[in-house]
This record gives structure tokens, C-alpha cells and sequence, in this order.
């Protein structure tokens, strides 16, 4: 492992035990005080968190990734920081107040969003909407006794994978899975998964798919869905990176907004989860991120900042600790970061038994999931504001922003009733069997190939034009082999095409089309003599069964998912990057024997595919990740020019998985917590591979298509802010001020309004019609301390051939800005920055200057 330049280290203020660093200043809803009230009568909530345990530190950057090799460091620390038992105060967060002023800060419900836009302009208010929501609810709780209020921040069984019980007036709300559809249920659609639709890097198809899934969620009467996933693929090797949207910043952030704007208009609750730092599966509840604060806010922070100014409903803390304090125990990262700079206005609810404390309460935390008295909550809770321990204003609070999310969602008026049972999906009382799938499918075909990334092509080998002869090898060509659910939640080696990983992240297919179908039926139009080999494993008769063949497709497989099931050694996240099912050699024994080999990889992230990629038979790579109900019809449509690659990497494929700056951290014994140290900080995914001078095989971004395109005519202009807008802070921003320390700072108006507009044109040189996805990366002055290169701006444009459009990539005074750890606020860097627009992180067309400020 290259070590990181000197001149890309810098120092960062502590973030540790819910604390800012000391030097910074920061203001908080709960405050302190010395307390002579009686300890509450619960054993269990005199105990602010769970027992100390060895802490192991230990670098993800420099940890092998062998669980038979790992070793950890020496232990340094003893356990998580707590609260102590005291005496609580608490005064309400202030509610937006900056009125909304279209067209570029309208008033907007969350079933009627902006229309989806490929560069978007309009920065929606919520405010309005959880106003009227939160005096509803206010009215609703004043006057609930202490056990009502209780009641709606503490979970409890019922028909859903979690339930809020009814109360008074107030119906009780179903929780359920899954980010890619309606988990534990029948008749519903399962939906390419977070990575697949990045890769689309188109808004309007994850606006849409977020929309659909909403509906399905409504019609099934679930009231909020937990998703969409939107944690970083900081480890290539994580379980559950497919369920994200990739592992940049920004393209997650955008991924997440537009999933979160689709599925509340669909009238679903959303759930951004797992905040934060959840980036391995091995030790999840038992490892401590240690994570610097810009690194925070400059990476991990912004998808759930762009999910919450999508109007989501709840955000669910994750299971690990952050900086040595439990996720769901954290004041700085759920009072003051999520609900302070961040202004969410919706409730915090716990992962699954991830609620550490009763006081987790005075810390952000307003519903514990799955609940029940043995939960933290329940009776403990009720204890701890009898004695004055929590306030009874932090307790109207957590139980307000419950009910105000159902009012802000409209779910009030004839929402549909529950029509399953999750936990018995076979009995006839509970289970109406509600069919809410519609022609949703159009959607997943589309995503499936728009998401479908072609990596190599070469001699123009693709799409196929009716070929007289071809072989399908490999058992991911095929259907499984006992149906399309054969295991529970997917948990289980693959027996045929792989279309999404493993977990509580699945759903259950309804049907499930794979390419040896799809293949088939367009082999029916062409009059192609089609044959196939499923078996993985005999090398000898797939290299007999491709020779004289015409083609001969080759699909391999990679696979992961959540830790609490282990697929052939892999607990969850994946022991190494290679192809599972001897894949290599499989491919390697098919080039061996035919000189036109193309490859397909449906695959939860990247693999090291250096044993035949440049084989001088693998003529293409299809890059087909995960596509749910229609994985084979739109692995089809790639191959035979359906649709026209578009698609681009939401991730970098390495030549070694040693050039990765972070790999999987294991070690440690069962109660041992283990220290992961950030040690790359900003440098993840590509910046990584750009500030080391480190070469990847394909680099984040790119993808080819069957056309060609050519960029020219760059321009960019500041935009003058409009009058009302905040002008002050404006002029503070462009005189190297930092935004101020303030309830919603993080997402102020004056900050993410559109600042710059960059144009360009683009010409389809090709001779079919097909999209591009132009990418702006800025380039910060080396005293920024930034990457080399950072993503800041995506649009799609779909040309003709000969065709020639401007396109635009708008930004904004956030998306210039760095995170100020000791202004502890954003901020503008001194010097010139300059950005480059292309094809992809590596491949730049235009280049430019933003403007320096007046």
C-alpha cells in the first residue's frame, strides 16, 4: 500500500463521546445539571448503556483481508462513552422559518414534489408542511398521559417487521422492509437494487422507482418503509454496499433525494438509514468508527442531508458506535448534527435492538425499535420522566415528531388498511393477498439496462446483430433451481441468476426472468441455434461446449448481504472480491475455446478481474450488477441493442484489492469492540486512486456505449441570487466567512440556491442514438486539503445521431464549499478552484474556472 502524500494529511478537531471538538462551538437542545432526584426504580435504566468491553483498534486501511490472517492491535480503550445519570432539561428545536418564495424555494407537499429535472434548480420547502403537520400533532398528544406518549416512541408486535402501537385517535403505524420493495409479502415488485439504480445516473429513473415502491408500500397499508440505504462503499468487501447507491458523496446524496421525493409521493414514509458510519457487517454492533468531523460532513453526512432536504419522514441510526459512542447514544451526530445543522424535523428511530440507553432519549433518539419493555423504553422510559431524569418536554417532543410525520404524509386521511402479516404470510385471516404490482415491471427492465454498465467492447462486438450460433455458460445464465425464492431472504448460495443479494434488504420475487429466458425468446426472432451450460463447475465441458460457436456468453457472479446469515464462509460481507463459483477459471476455460467470449457479472459491487480481462478472446464486459424481477430481459436488451449502454460505475474497479484505501477490519473476540480507524479520511473510492497516483482498471464513472460523444462550447455564469434571499450570508460566504452556527445551517436556503451554471454541448458522433451522462468534478487549491477530484454535478442527454444539444450542470455555494472544523461551518477555500467536465472521473473534455467571488 502506497502511504498518502504529506501534503494530503491534515489535522481535524476531535469528534468523539457526542462532543464537538474544543475549539469549536455549537448549541444543543438538552443541557446538564447536577441531580438529586432519585435514580429511576428500573435496574435496567439505572444503566445508561451496556457493560465496558475490550476495546481493539485497529486500521481498516492497512487489516488484512483473510479472517484466517487478520490481527488486531493491542487493546487501548475499555468500552463506550455514556451519559451519566442526571437531570435532564430540554427545549424544543426551532421550526423553519424563512418563507417559501418560488420558483426556486416553493412551498411543497410531499406528495406533490418538484417535477424530477436532470439538473436540478428548485430547492423544496418543507417547512410549511411540517408546520401544519406538528400542530396537528401537537393538538392530537396535549392531552395523552405519560404511558400514551411512551406508548408511540416504544415499538411492540403486531403484524409488521416493526409496529407503534394505537393510541387514543391515533391508529398505530406498520414498519416495514425493504429498500428494493415490500418485504414478507406476496404480489409485489422486487426492484433493482440502490446499487443498480446509481448506476443509472439518471434522477428521473430513481424518482421514478422510488415512486412505485411507495405505491406498493401504500397499497399493502405499510405506513413507513425502511429505506432506502444510502451508507458509503468506504469497503469494497461490505455486505451490504448493494443496497447504497455507491461510494461517492454526491451521487449517493442525489440518488437518495430523488428515491426519498418519489416514495413520499407515493404516500410512503421514508427511512434514511443506517446513520452513520455503518460500512462492515463483521462486528457491527461491536465496532467503534473512528472518524474525523470534516471527513463526517464532507462524506458520510451528505446523503442523509440530501434525503432529509427531500422531506424524509424518519431517519434510523445504525448499530455501530461513532468515535466510541453507540449510533443511536450519539449527541453529536443526532442532536447536533442531525437535528441541529441538518434542521430534520421528522423522528430518529432505532436498527433493530440498537438502542443502547435509556438515555438515548436526551441524546436524539425518539423511537426504540422493536420495543417492548425489555427495550430501554417502555416502563424504563416511563421511570426516567416520573423521577425528572428525562423531561416531560423531551417526551412530548419524541412522541410529536412521531405523529407529526404520519399528519406531514397525509396518512390521516383513508390511508389503506394493513393487508398481510409478515410474520405468517400463509394465514388466511391476515393476509389479503393485495396485488400491488401494476405494470411496475416496465420500470425494473428499464433500470436493469440503464444501470447495466459496458465495460469493454471491443471490435464493436455488441449489440449482437442475429447471430447464426450461441452458448450461454455459467449457472447465473439460468433460472434457480428451485424457484425464484428458494432461500429465505435470499440467504443461500445462488443456483441461478443472481438479482439481488442477501438479507433484510430483499423482498420476495413474484416471478424472475433470467437471460437463458430472454436470450431464448429473442433467439426465437432471430432464428438463433441457442444452447447452454449451467454446470460451474466442469471447466472440461464448458470449453468443449463453446467451440465452433459463434458466441459464447460467459455470466459469473458475486455475492453479500447482512451479517446474521453466512453464504459459503462470507458472514455477510464478501472474504475477497473474486468471482464466486470458480468464475475465473470458468471464463478463463470459454476464452480458451472461443474467440468471441463476452463476459456478464451480475455482482453486489466491483471484483478483481484481472485473470481475463485483457484475454485476447473476452472481447466485452457487461457490467449487469443487480436487476431485481427483470435482471434477464434487461441484460438482453444490452446485449442485443435494446438500449444502448448508458450506464456508469458508481464505484472504481481495482487491479488489486490492495489498492483500495479500506478494507474489511476483522479480528477481535465476542466482546471485544473493535476501534476502525478512517485513516483515508476524504479519500475514498476514486480520490483515493487519484491522490496515489494508483491506476484502476476502470475508473468511477466510466461506461461505454455503442456511439460515441463529443463535448464543446464550455461557459459558465454566477447566478444572481434573487432579492429576498439571504443576502448577508451571501456576501459573509463570498468574503471567506463560513455559515453561521444555527438551527437548519446545514441546509439553508442562501447555501444549496443555484450559485453557478455550467453549459456545454454535446454531439452524438456515432451512428445509433444513445445517452451520455456528463460528469463535473471540481479541482480545489492545494490548500484546501481536498482530493484531487470530486464529484459535484451529473446530467443525462439523449441524442440522435449527427445530433448536437447544450447541456447544464448547476451548482450551488454548498457544492463549492468545504467543511471549517474550527468555524464548525461551510465555507468557501481560498484560491482558485477549478473543474473539468467528461465521460468520467478520468476522463476529462472541458475545463474551467468558477468564478471568484465579487
Amino acid at each position: 500500500m502506497k502511504s498518502l502524500r504529506p501534503s494530503l494529511l491534515f489535522l481535524l478537531l476531535p469528534f468523539v463521546a457526542g462532543q464537538s471538538g474544543s475549539n469549536s462551538t455549537s448549541t444543543t437542545s438538552t443541557s446538564i445539571a447536577s441531580s438529586t432526584s432519585d435514580t429511576p426504580t428500573s435496574s435496567k435504566a439505572a444503566s445508561s448503556t451496556l457493560t465496558s468491553s475490550t476495546l481493539v483498534t485497529t486500521s481498516s486501511a492497512t487489516t488484512s483481508n483473510s479472517a484466517s490472517t487478520a490481527t488486531p492491535w493491542p487493546a487501548t480503550e475499555t468500552g463506550p462513552l455514556t451519559l451519566p445519570i442526571s437531570e435532564y432539561t430540554f427545549s424544543p428545536w426551532p421550526t423553519p422559518s424563512l418563507a417559501p418564495d418560488p420558483p426556486v424555494f416553493p412551498a411543497t407537499d410531499p406528495l406533490y414534489p418538484p417535477p424530477v429535472s436532470a439538473d436540478p434548480k428548485i430547492v423544496p420547502d418543507f417547512g410549511p408542511a411540517w408546520a401544519a403537520a406538528r400542530a396537528k400533532a401537537q393538538a392530537m398528544i396535549a392531552n395523552f398521559t405519560v404511558w400514551d406518549k411512551v406508548n408511540i416512541t416504544t415499538g411492540t408486535s403486531g403484524r409488521c417487521i416493526g409496529n407503534i402501537g394505537a393510541v387514543g385517535p391515533f391508529p398505530g403505524l406498520c414498519l416495514e422492509d425493504s429498500p428494493l420493495g415490500v418485504r414478507e409479502t406476496d404480489f409485489v415488485t422486487a426492484f433493482p437494487a440502490g446499487i443498480t439504480t446509481a448506476s443509472t445516473w439518471n434522477r428521473a429513473l430513481m424518482r421514478t422507482q422510488g415512486l412505485y415502491m411507495g405505491q406498493e408500500f401504500k397499497g399493502k397499508g405499510v405506513n413507513i418503509a425502511l429505506g432506502p440505504m444510502m451508507n458509503m462503499g468506504r469497503v469494497p468487501q461490505g455486505g451490504r454496499n448493494w443496497e447504497g447507491f455507491g461510494a461517492d458523496p454526491f451521487l449517493s446524496g442525489e440518488a437518495a433525494h430523488e428515491t426519498v421525493l418519489g416514495m413520499q409521493a407515493g404516500g410512503v414514509q421514508a427511512t434514511a438509514k443506517h446513520y452513520i458510519d455503518n460500512e462492515q457487517e463483521w462486528k457491527h454492533t461491536m465496532e467503534s468508527s473512528i472518524v474525523d468531523d470534516r471527513t463526517e460532513h464532507e462524506i458520510y453526512v451528505q446523503p442523509f442531508m440530501r434525503a432529509v432536504m427531500g422531506g424524509v419522514s424518519s431517519v434510523m441510526c445504525s448499530y455501530n458506535l461513532i468515535n466510541d459512542t453507540y449510533a443511536c447514544n450519539n449527541n453529536k451526530t443526532l442532536n447536533d448534527m442531525m437535528k441541529r445543522e441538518i434542521g430534520f424535523q421528522g423522528f430518529i428511530q432505532s436498527d433493530w435492538g440498537a438502542t443502547m440507553a435509556t438515555l438515548s432519549a436526551v441524546v436524539g433518539l425518539d423511537v426504540t425499535m422493536p420495543g417492548g419493555n425489555d427495550s430501554y423504553f417502555g416502563e424504563d422510559l416511563v421511570a426516567f420522566v416520573m423521577n425528572d431524569t428525562i423531561s416531560m418536554e423531551r417526551l412530548d417532543d419524541m412522541a410529536t415528531r412521531v405523529v407529526t410525520s404520519w399528519y406531514f404524509m397525509h396518512q390521516d386521511e383513508n390511508y389503506p388498511p394493513l393487508s398481510f402479516n409478515a410474520n405468517d404470510p400463509l394465514d388466511p385471516a391476515t393476509n389479503s393477498h393485495v396485488n400491488v404490482q401494476s405494470d411496475h415491471y416496465k420500470v425494473v427492465r428499464e433500470i436493469g439496462a440503464a444501470g447495466t454498465v459496458l465495460l469493454k467492447n471491443e471490435r464493436g462486438v455488441l449489440p449482437l446483430d442475429k447471430p447464426k450460433t450461441l452458448v450461454l455458460v455459467g449457472s447465473d445464465a439460468g433460472p434457480p433451481t428451485s424457484g425464484p425464492n428458494e432461500y429465505v431472504d435470499q440467504g443461500g448460495d445462488p443456483s441461478g441468476i443472481l438479482a439481488v443479494g442477501w438479507g433484510s434488504a430483499t423482498d420476495n420475487f413474484t416471478y424472475l426472468i433470467s437471460p437463458y429466458e430472454a436470450i431464448q425468446a429473442r433467439a426465437r426472432e432471430d432464428q438463433t441455434s441457442v444452447s447452454w451450460n449451467f454446470n460451474d463447475w466442469d471447466l472440461d465441458a464448458a470449453g468443449n461446449d463453446v467451440i465452433g460457436k459463434e458466441v459464447a456468453i460467459v455470466f459469473v457472479i458475486s455475492d453479500s448481504g447482512e451479517g446474521y446469515i453466512t453464504v459459503d464462509g462470507n458472514a455477510g460481507d464478501r472474504q475477497n472480491l473474486t468471482a464466486w463459483h470458480q468464475g475465473d477459471d470458468l471464463i478463463l476455460a470459454v476464452a480458451a475455446q472461443n474467440n468471441n467470449t463476452i463476459v456478464v457479472t451480475n455482482s453486489v459491487g466491483p471484483m478483481i478481474i484481472e485473470p481475463w480481462v485483457e484475454h485476447p478472446n473476452v472481447t466485452a464486459i457487461v457490467w449487469a450488477s443487480l436487476g431485481g424481477n427483470e435482471a434477464g430481459n434487461a441484460i438482453m436488451d444490452i446485449l442485443y441493442g435494446n438500449w444502448n449502454p448508458s450506464g456508469k460505475l458508481p464505484y472504481t474497479i481495482a487491479k488489486s484489492q490492495m489498492d483500495y484505501p479500506a478494507r474489511l477490519a476483522l479480528g477481535g473476540t465476542a466482546t471485544d469492540i473493535l476501534s476502525i480507524n478512517y485513516t483515508e479520511g476524504l479519500m475514498i473510492d476514486y480520490r483515493w486512486f487519484d491522490a496515489m497516483n494508483i491506476t484502476p482498471r476502470y475508473e468511477f464513472g466510466f461506461g461505454l456505449s455503442y456511439t460515441t460523444f463529443e463535448f464543446s462550447v464550455l461557459s459558465i455564469t454566477k447566478v444572481s441570487p434573487p432579492d429576498y434571499a439571504e443576502t448577508d450570508l451571501i456576501s459573509n460566504w463570498e468574503d471567506g466567512g463560513a455559515s453561521p452556527i444555527a438551527e437548519g445551517s446545514s441546509t439553508a436556503l442562501w447555501l444549496h440556491m443555484p450559485a453557478y451554471q455550467v453549459t456545454f454541448n454535446v454531439k452524438n458522433t456515432g451512428s445509433v442514438y444513445g445517452g451520455e451522462i456528463p460528469q463535473l468534478y471540481l479541482h480545489h487549491p492545494a490548500s484546501a486539503m481536498e482530493p484531487p477530484s470530486i464529484l459535484k454535478g451529473f446530467t443525462n442527454i439523449e441524442l440522435s445521431p449527427g445530433e448536437t444539444q447544450k447541456a447544464s450542470i448547476t451548482l450551488s455555494r454548498y457544492d463549492v464549499s468545504i467543511w471549517d472544523v474550527v468555524r464548525q461551518g461551510w465555507a468557501r477555500p481560498n484560491g482558485t478552484i477549478a473543474f473539468s467536465v467528461g465521460a468520467s472521473s478520468r476522463d476529462f473534455r472541458l475545463n474551467g474556472t468558477i468564478p471568484e467571488s465579487a
